[in-house]
């Protein structure tokens, strides 16, 4: 018989680590410029209408910024961008994690220059989803890239392959 007690969230944590997922930058441009964070909660949610969906921290200022924005961007980062997923990863201010970042506004985002891929997108939903929030975009323009996709799996950023 199962145990009847719930998971320890740290447990959780760890099971879930064991999924890879790709490694993106969802960003949003704001007055003071873009805002930008590290999301691994990234899909593709319909072909018809094209969506894309990604979860952002309830406490994220990019979420702030998507919001106020009405749209966002996704950048796919390659295994050569590791030291961006660290970056957008952190809660240091947002000019700072854009300090020395090529980047251009592309749809009407900020995108990723050298991304693998980039989806900018209209936003369209903002559920509630536990500490994070899902935002849900319309597909308003794409570009693809070639190279090695940046994964992260059991804690660690590694390159796929």
């Amino acid at each position: 018989m199962a145990d009847a007690r719930p998971p320890d969230p740290a447990a959780f944590r760890a099971a879930m680590g064991m999924l890879p997922t790709g490694v993106t930058v969802v960003a949003a441009g704001g007055p003071d410029g873009p805002a930008g964070a590290t999301a691994n909660a990234v899909c593709s949610l319909s072909i018809e209408p094209m969506l894309m969906l990604a979860c952002l921290d309830r406490g994220s200022r990019t979420l702030l910024a998507v919001q106020a924005a009405n749209r966002f961007g996704v950048s796919v980062l390659h295994a050569g961008q590791e030291p961006l997923a660290r970056a957008f990863a952190t809660k240091a201010p947002v000019a700072d994690k854009w300090r020395g970042v090529a980047w251009s506004e592309r749809g009407g985002v900020p995108a990723l220059d050298g991304a693998l891929a980039f989806v900018a997108c209209e936003l369209r939903d903002v559920i509630a989803g536990g500490d994070h929030v899902i935002v849900t975009g319309e597909v308003t323009a794409l570009e693809t890239g070639e190279g090695v996709p940046l994964v992260f799996h059991a804690g660690e950023y590694r390159p796929l392959g």
